[in-house]
């Protein structure tokens, strides 16, 4: 999993590589269900089979303004 804070954007990853057991077909909304949830937040979701094998899921969310710097007691 990655989660990229950039200029204009919030990027998450995540990677799977393909050993993993799997999910039961129908257990869940799936990428339809997450391509619902980023557009909500006028983002985009880009899901795939990844070149060396496994799976690829990132989100990319736009910032439309940067968050105020901590304050520290």
């Amino acid at each position: 999993m990655r989660i990229r804070y950039l200029e204009h954007s919030l990027e998450v990853e995540i990677n799977d590589d393909g050993r993993g057991a799997g999910s039961a077909p129908g257990a869940g909304l799936g990428l339809v269900g997450m391509r619902e949830r980023v557009a909500v937040h006028a983002g985009d979701l880009h899901a795939g089979p990844r070149r060396d094998g496994g799976f690829q899921v990132r989100a990319r969310f736009p910032l439309t303004e940067r968050p105020a710097a901590a304050v520290s007691s």
